[in-house]
C-alpha cells in the first residue's frame, strides 16, 4: 500500500504512473478533504448552519494543496459546496502578517468540540511530516501479529529521506515498512515495484525531500531556499507536542458515532475514502520530469 495523503505525489501518480500504481494508492482521503468533510458538513450541523455559510480556509505546507481543494470532488453531503474554500500556504500567512504588522502568539487554540484548553493539544504519532507509517505500523504489529510496538525505529537505507522499519519474529523479517521523500526516491521506489523486486508491504510518499515542514509553501529565506533554521526549529517545537494515539480519543469515538454512523458504515466510506483517475501513458512515462 502506497500512502495518498500527498496531492503532488498522488497526481503524478495518476496523470504519470497510471493504474499499475494508482492501483496500490491507500484509499483514505487527505487530511484536507476530511478536514473539509468535517467542517462542512459536522461542524455545519453542530451550528446549524447550510455549508455555503461556511468560508472554509486551510493554512497549508506546500502549494499543490491549492490545487487539491480545486479538483476534489464535491462530496453529497456538502450540497454542492467545496470542502475548502480557500488554501493558503504558510509562507503566504506569513507574508500576510509581515504586510500587516500582525502576530499569532497571544491567539487562543480553537477547536471543534469547543472544550480543549491550549495546554492539552496533542499530536499524532510519527514524524513531523506525516504519521501514517508509524501509526499503521504498529496497528499491523498488533493486528497480525499480537506484537505491541513501544519504540518504531528508522533505518536510512539510500538517503534519509528513505527509510525503513522493519519487525521480526522469530529471526524473520514479517513487516517491512518504509519512508520515501522527494521525487528521486519515489522513482527509484517505483522502478523497483514495476520490477517486481519491491520488498515493503506500505510506504509512505511525500513529494518533497524532507517532508511537508520542507514544503515549498514553507516560509524561506530572501534567496527563496529552504529555511534550515527554521525548519529546525519547527521539527523541535513538533516534538515537544505530547503524542496521543487518536483511537484513544472520545472525541473521534464521538465523530464515528454520531456523524460516521459507525465506524464501516456506507457514510464512513463515503466520507473517508476516495477513488482515483489513471490517465495511461507510454512505457517511458517514468522518464517525465514532474
Amino acid at each position: 500500500m502506497l500512502t495518498s495523503a500527498c496531492p503532488g505525489w498522488v497526481r503524478y501518480a495518476e496523470r504519470v504512473l497510471g493504474r499499475p500504481i494508482t492501483a496500490h494508492l491507500c484509499t483514505a482521503k487527505s487530511p484536507q478533504q476530511v478536514m473539509g468533510s468535517l467542517v462542512k458538513d459536522y461542524f455545519a450541523r453542530q451550528q446549524n448552519l447550510s455549508p455555503e455559510k461556511i468560508f472554509h480556509v486551510i493554512v497549508a505546507p506546500c502549494y499543490d494543496k491549492k490545487l487539491e481543494a480545486l479538483q476534489e470532488s464535491l462530496p453529497p453531503a456538502l450540497h454542492g459546496s467545496r470542502g475548502a474554500d480557500c488554501v493558503l500556504t504558510s509562507g503566504e500567512i506569513a507574508q500576510i502578517m509581515e504586510q500587516g504588522d500582525l502576530s499569532v502568539r497571544d491567539a487562543a487554540v480553537d477547536t471543534l468540540f469547543g472544550d480543549l484548553k491550549e495546554d492539552k493539544v496533542t499530536r499524532h504519532d510519527g514524524a513531523s511530516s506525516d504519521g501514517h507509517l508509524a501509526h499503521i505500523f504498529r496497528h499491523a504489529a498488533k493486528e497480525l501479529f499480537n506484537e505491541d510496538v513501544e519504540e518504531v525505529t528508522y533505518r536510512a537505507l539510500r538517503n534519509k529521506d528513505f527509510q525503513e522499519v522493519t519487525l521480526e519474529k522469530n529471526g524473520e523479517v514479517v513487516l517491512r515498512f518504509a519512508a520515501a521523500y522527494g521525487f528521486r526516491n519515489i522513482q527509484n521506489m517505483i522502478l523497483k515495484l514495476k520490477k517486481g523486486k519491491f520488498p515493503f508491504h506500505f510506504v509512505e510518499v511525500l513529494a518533497c525531500a524532507g517532508g511537508c515542514l520542507n514544503g515549498r509553501g514553507q516560509a524561506q529565506t530572501p534567496d527563496g531556499h529552504a529555511d534550515k533554521a527554521l525548519l529546525r526549529q519547527m521539527e523541535g517545537i513538533y516534538a515537544d507536542i505530547p503524542v496521543r494515539r487518536p483511537e484513544s480519543s472520545a472525541h473521534v469515538q464521538e465523530l464515528y458515532q454520531e456523524w460516521l454512523e459507525g465506524i464501516n458504515s456506507p457514510k464512513a466510506r463515503e466520507v473517508l475514502h476516495t477513488t482515483y483517475q489513471s490517465q495511461e501513458r507510454g512505457a517511458h512515462s517514468l522518464d517525465i520530469k514532474w
